[in-house]
C-alpha cells in the first residue's frame, strides 16, 4: 500500500505567530510532524506544502520532501483540500492513502500512524479513519444554547441531569490523523469522507495548538508524553 503524508505548515498563524517554527522540547512544532512520518514503517513518501521559505529549509534539515504552495493555497481563509490536491499534482504518482498531519497536534506516536494503515489493510471497505479521543468532562450533556436573556437550553435533550458514567460516551477529533483512500478523498474532495472510522486516542494528550494557552498547555503536557510514549 503506498502511503503520501501531507504536512501543510503555511508561514503566516495569526493565533500564534510562526507557530510551525516555535519550539516544542527541543525542536520545532514541524519537525514533531516530520519525525512521526519519518519514524513509520509504511509511509512511502513525506511533503511538507508551505509558502514559506524559512520553513521549508527547516523542514528539509529535518529530513521531509518540500512543495512550495502558492500564495493563493495560503491565505487564512484557505481549505486545506486544494493545498493537497496541489502536493498530488505536482508529484505525479498515484498512492493508495493520503494521511494529513497537523502540526498542531503534536503529541502522537509512528505506531499510531502504523497502526492507522493497517486498518486499511485489514478492511478494504473502510475509506477513511480519524484519530479521536473520549470526551468524558465536556460532554455535550452539559452544554447549552441560550435563548431570550440568556436562558439555558440544553443542547441535548436528554442526560442534562445524569452522571457522567451514565451518559453515552463521546468522542471529540483531536486532529493528529486524517487518513483517506486517495479514491474517495478526489471523490469527496474531503478528509472527512462518508465512510470513516475512528482511530481512538489516549484523552490525557489531547493538545491542539491554535492558540498561545494551547501552547503553554502542550509545553505542560509533552515532557511526560514523550517519557511515556518515545522514551519507555
Amino acid at each position: 500500500m503506498k502511503v503520501l503524508v501531507i504536512i501543510p505548515a503555511r508561514g503566516g498563524s495569526k493565533g500564534v505567530p510562526k507557530k510551525n517554527l516555535k519550539i516544542l522540547g527541543d525542536e520545532p512544532l514541524i519537525a514533531h510532524a516530520i519525525a512521526c512520518a519519518k519514524a513509520s514503517k509504511k509511509t512511502t513518501r513525506i511533503i511538507v506544502s508551505t509558502d514559506s521559505e524559512e520553513i521549508a529549509e527547516v523542514s528539509k534539515q529535518f529530513g521531509s520532501e518540500v512543495i512550495l504552495r502558492p500564495e493563493d493555497l495560503a491565505t487564512d481563509t484557505s481549505n486545506v483540500v486544494t493545498a493537497v490536491i496541489h502536493v498530488y499534482q505536482e508529484l505525479k504518482e498515484d498512492f493508495d492513502v493520503i494521511v494529513l498531519l497537523q502540526t498542531t497536534s503534536p503529541l502522537r506516536t509512528a505506531t499510531d500512524l502504523d497502526n492507522i494503515i493497517t486498518l486499511f489493510e485489514k478492511d478494504n471497505n473502510i475509506d477513511g479513519v480519524i484519530s479521536v479521543v473520549p470526551m468524558d468532562d465536556m460532554h455535550p450533556a452539559r452544554m447549552y444554547n441560550l435563548g431570550d436573556n440568556d436562558a439555558l437550553i440544553p443542547f441535548l435533550t436528554e442526560g442534562e441531569t445524569a452522571r457522567r458514567q451514565d451518559l453515552q460516551p463521546v468522542y471529540y477529533r483531536n486532529g493528529c490523523f486524517y487518513a483517506v483512500k486517495t479514491d474517495a478523498f478526489f471523490k469527496e474532495n474531503s478528509f472527512m469522507v462518508a465512510n470513516k472510522k475512528a482511530y481512538v486516542m489516549n484523552a490525557e494528550w489531547l493538545a491542539n495548538i491554535d492558540t498561545p494557552r494551547d501552547f503553554k498547555i502542550a509545553e505542560i503536557l509533552y515532557q511526560d508524553w514523550k517519557d511515556e510514549n518515545i522514551n519507555h
